[in-house]
């Protein structure tokens, strides 16, 4: 056997066990796989070889330890019987199961978080820091990819910066009668400071001022759906890149200070949905597909 076909053997069945690789491919170049007691030996025996290698497969060694903490279903303080048990009763005669059947969401929320489209880079102000022409086709794709999902979607909320205002702006054109709603706690800022830590990025605003803002507008606008909410709702969020990743972090229980290992394109869409028990899935992170290869940015 060649040394190239030994080779490929070797690392297929050894799992790329470096002195198993090298043993075997010595050893066949030496012919110590050829002729042996007058008889050739079968190309089978060779495997024995490399079966030896292997370790021992047992469910224990390949099941994954659950790691952190379990599940907080209140983590929104929104659970119905964290907020019946904390209720001082009024009516001692008051039926506690039919209260708390009240008080139970019964609605799923759907939030897609947009990213902003490009913009120039170059602004020394807010308000020098527009769109660049490709930002605004980015905003114009959006706004096209929302309208063709056929959603029924019950508010446009966009932070205040030019950026997202005029992306927000673009992509209402596609969605009219959706009201538009502005919010200063959007604001692009620096939520928590990353770990792990880079050298290369340095906020101009200090971490726990920016912090407690993104902080404040995930707790207003991330939670379940209100008791009296009856029907399912899709809300638009138009935002940034730092406030989304921390809020996909904070929604789904994962560290917060892990948002810098996650990239989202310009223009592209975020799906979290909230359902009435307070779990929560990421139907999409950064979802560009709807967009040409030509057109997609992340700056």
């Amino acid at each position: 056997m060649s040394y190239r076909k030994t080779l490929k053997l070797i690392c297929g069945f050894a799992g790329g066990s470096a002195v198993l690789v090298f043993a075997a491919a010595a050893a066949d170049s030496r012919g110590y796989f050829g002729e042996q007691g007058g008889e050739r030996v079968s190309r089978w025996s060779r495997f024995a070889v490399l079966q030896a290698a292997q370790p021992a497969w047992t469910p224990a060694s390949h099941t994954p330890t659950p790691t952190g903490h379990a599940w907080d279903f209140n983590w929104d303080k929104r659970d119905p019987s964290a907020l019946i048990n904390g209720k001082k009763k009024e009516n001692a005669t008051e039926d506690p199961s039919s209260e708390q059947n009240n008080s139970k969401p019964k609605a799923t929320r759907n939030i897609l978080l947009i990213r902003h489209s490009q913009y120039n880079l170059s602004g020394n102000s807010d308000k020098e820091k527009i769109l660049t022409p490709l930002g605004r086709e980015q905003a114009e794709l959006t706004g096209q990819r929302l309208a063709a999902l056929g959603l029924k979607y019950d508010v446009l909320i966009h932070s205040s910066m030019t950026r997202a205002t005029e992306t927000a702006n673009i992509i209402s054109k596609y969605l009219p009668g959706v009201e538009l709603v502005r919010c200063d706690l959007l604001r692009e800022g620096a939520p928590i400071e990353p770990v792990p830590p880079v050298t290369h990025w340095k906020p101009d605003a200090v971490y726990h001022e920016d912090g407690a803002r993104i902080e404040a507008a995930f707790r207003r606008y991330i939670h379940r759906a209100d008791p009296k909410q009856k029907e399912d709702s899709y809300e638009i969020i138009v935002c940034h890149a730092n406030v989304i990743r921390y809020f996909v972090c904070r929604a789904l229980q994962f560290p917060p200070e892990g948002w810098l290992r996650m990239g989202l394109n310009n223009g592209s869409i975020t799906w979290l949905t909230i359902r009435p028990s307070g779990r929560v899935a990421l139907r999409t992170l950064g979802d560009a597909g709807f967009m040409p290869a030509d057109k997609l940015t992340r700056t």
